[in-house]
């Protein structure tokens, strides 16, 4: 049995890792949040310590070590632009560290973490459960299997409604979670990068504060991207049928769905990670530097091989009364 440490416990995505960690059969022994809602450890691991403050989570930590039974691994779920820190924090506890994606925001930080890695011999693992998703692996095996040359036409489109509550929220702050290519996209462009090769050309049609769109070339794909949290740009028939999340690929005009099966895969990503087979640290860096040159580019309007989403009318800020 691995003894995890988790920061971010109150956050979205963390029952996804603590479901996780209790069906690989390990234990989480440390949790740290500054929010105190977090009654879900309760489902997991009641015997846990939380802490609300870093330096008193911190302490336990070392002490955890001096009783020689130290953490083996810290998970991360914190905020986007706090990744690397807490990283950094596990690296130096001597524990191997499993991120939630966006690794980090700047390519220049995982460098900075591979040094890390070196200097006290511990690994950092991101999750990417695109990767194991049983149809995307498909995907890729039928693209790897046609001809090298061909050039594939795709359309990526994911809108997954927020309100009013993502402003207010650190989501909803370009520094610290990256936008909203960032914080919703990124897990998207290591699949399409994983099964279409390298990147050779990144363009930005739109970026706005509830959506963005774009065209990636990759060696075998050009690729039209949106991406939203408008549940206005949601088609009508699909919003006719109570839901709040559109999610469409299309390969060469052929329809590809992966909307369903997410349910394990990050139980699957932690079984991988345990088997020595996890998604290394370099591993995550073409998405960042996607993610990265998305955020810092002049968005060039609707020129080019633009996707057709883009020319949905834009919404005002829920802050902005003008």
């Amino acid at each position: 049995m691995k003894r995890f440490a988790l920061i971010g416990a109150a956050g979205f995505i963390a029952p996804r890792h603590m479901k996780a960690i209790k069906d690989t059969g390990n234990t989480i022994t440390a949790a740290l949040d500054k929010f105190d809602s977090v009654g879900i450890l309760d489902s997991y691991f009641p015997e846990a310590d939380f802490f609300t403050e870093f330096e008193r989570f911190d302490r336990h930590v070392e002490k955890l070590k001096q009783k020689d039974a130290p953490i083996d691994f810290l998970s991360v779920c914190s905020p986007n632009y706090l990744h690397d820190a807490h990283i950094r924090f596990g690296l130096r506890n001597h524990a191997d560290v499993i991120c939630e994606k966006p690794l980090v925001l700047n390519p220049w930080n995982i460098d900075s973490l591979a040094n890390a890695e070196k200097e006290f011999g511990k690994k950092v693992y991101n999750i990417f459960q695109l990767r194991l998703h049983p149809a995307i692996i498909e995907l890729r095996e039928k693209i790897s299997k046609g001809p090298t040359d061909k050039i594939y036409d795709v359309d990526l489109t994911y809108i997954t409604s927020r309100g009013n509550w993502y402003y207010t929220s650190w989501k909803g702050d370009v520094d610290k979670s990256g936008g909203i290519a960032t914080n919703i996209g990124v897990h998207f462009y290591d699949m399409l990068s994983w099964i279409f090769g390298s990147l050779k050309k990144n363009i930005v049609h739109l970026h706005e504060h509830d959506r963005a769109a774009g065209f990636l070339e990759f060696t075998n794909a050009r690729v039209r991207w949106y991406l939203s949290i408008n549940y206005d740009n949601i088609p009508e028939d699909v919003r006719n049928t109570g839901k709040r999340t559109f999610r469409s690929l299309s390969v060469d005009g052929e329809s590809f769905e992966f909307s369903d099966g997410f349910t394990e895969l990050h139980t699957q990503s932690y079984q991988q990670i345990l088997d020595g087979n996890g998604f290394p640290l370099m591993e995550a860096k073409t998405a960042i530097e996607i993610v990265h040159d998305i955020r810092t580019q002049t968005p060039i309007g609707a020129n080019g091989d633009y996707h057709p989403f883009i020319k949905l009318p834009s919404s005002k800020h829920p802050f902005n009364q003008n």
